[in-house]
């Protein structure tokens, strides 16, 4: 059985709860399990791995704990077995349901009853949903029953090519699950992986998307990273997102006891130190958090921005009532200035991809260290192959 010699060196920022992963080159076929083990005490570290096109293996874990400065060793080992999913993705023909560790995470919806598919619930740290349920289940007590396409976490913009993908209001238009590419779980992370047609209110394809979403396995802290990719196809001829603030690449919108406007402590914060609405709304930054109490307890959702994506760091559509979204295109409505044109055009044949890091974690922006986490976003730990 082949086995490699790995080190990981945490660089200059202390790393908790980060996903890593490694690629080694050229072996062949993929193995029946993997196994990797801590150089120093031999602790067995739960992996996952699986080959790309040209027979090199990616192999990811979570890093639990490493101070700056430091590197910790590792042999990676095939096995006989595969080990054990601790992300579970079932398909449900409306939904995919996500597990880690046995408990309910969240699910897909992407039944053609819904304008277009979305996360929920969103269950967060301490076991309470992190998202407003409405209108999913208007039963909750206290919840806010406004904007009723403002559903948990999902993807939809105002003005494609003149086509509203973000509102329900008459004449909208739709974003209709096609198939899915990738439904896989694993001891470390699951992939959902949809097409999707964006369409126009008489089913007229306006555009393709390609949607992945990764899961991590952070047990037994509880708290959650998801990564999501976003990638739009101008199959169809070019593609216009226009200039609204109508719209989010990425939309939260947040349980309604860690809105602003509840008065329970709710707290928008962004990378350079904004504070609610009125210093974070339409202001560029590479992260932006909202915090607030669910059932007494304060828990925070950020969003991160990838520096590959178009008009990086993008500005963020972010309210105290409890809506965040990530949305680059809105410059006459951020700046209040009508000669701006934020729109963008992606040419017939062409392609336009989003990547976003979500958290989930406790406490506010400083609690959740959602600072030193962006950097294991966007400089993650280097694994060298010994």
């Amino acid at each position: 059985m082949k086995s490699w010699k790995l080190r990981l060196n945490a660089g200059e920022h202390e790393r908790m709860d980060c996903p890593v992963s490694a690629v080694i080159p050229a072996v062949g076929a993929m193995p029946a399990g993997l196994r990797l083990v801590e150089a120093q005490g031999g602790r067995v570290v739960p992996c996952q791995g699986g080959l790309d096109g040209q027979g090199n293996l990616h192999v990811h874990w979570i890093l639990d704990y490493l101070a700056p400065g430091h590197s910790r060793e590792y042999v990676l080992e095939e096995v006989h077995q595969p080990a054990a999913e601790a992300v579970l993705l079932v398909d449900k023909g409306d939904k995919v349901e996500i597990s880690i560790g046995g408990e309910l995470f969240s699910a897909y919806h992407y039944a053609p009853s819904w304008a277009r598919p979305f996360l929920w619930p969103v269950i967060g740290p301490y076991g309470d949903s992190v998202t407003r349920n409405y209108p999913m289940d208007p039963s909750v007590p206290g919840e806010k029953h406004d904007h009723p396409h403002h559903k948990s976490i999902y993807t939809a913009f105002g003005d494609v090519n003149g086509v509203d993908d973000w509102s329900e209001m008459e004449g909208h238009g739709r974003i209709v699950h096609r198939r899915f590419r990738q439904l896989r779980g694993g001891p470390v992370l699951g992939v959902i992986q949809a097409e999707n047609d964006w369409v126009s209110k008489d089913g007229q394809k306006v555009l393709s998307e390609v949607r992945t979403i990764v899961i991590y396995n952070l047990l037994p802290s509880r708290e959650r990273i998801v990564d999501f990719t976003i990638h739009f196809q101008a199959d169809q001829g070019p593609v216009r997102f226009g200039d609204t603030k109508e719209g989010g690449i990425l939309a939260v919108r947040v349980a309604t006891s860690m809105d602003v406007t509840s008065g329970l402590g709710g707290r928008i914060e962004n990378s350079f130190g904004g504070i609610n609405e009125r210093e974070t709304w339409g202001k560029k930054a590479h992260w932006c958090d909202y915090s607030g109490p669910v059932q007494g307890r304060l828990v925070g959702i950020t969003i991160m921005d990838n520096p590959e994506n178009l008009r990086h760091p993008t500005e963020y559509h972010v309210r105290n009532y409890g809506l965040m979204t990530a949305n680059p295109f809105a410059w006459h409505d951020y700046k209040g200035d009508p000669t701006l044109d934020g729109s963008y055009t992606v040419p017939a044949g062409g392609s336009l991809t989003f990547r976003y890091r979500l958290l989930i974690h406790k406490g506010d922006a400083r609690g959740g260290r959602v600072a030193s986490r962006y950097h294991d976003y966007i400089n993650p730990p280097a694994v060298e192959i010994l």
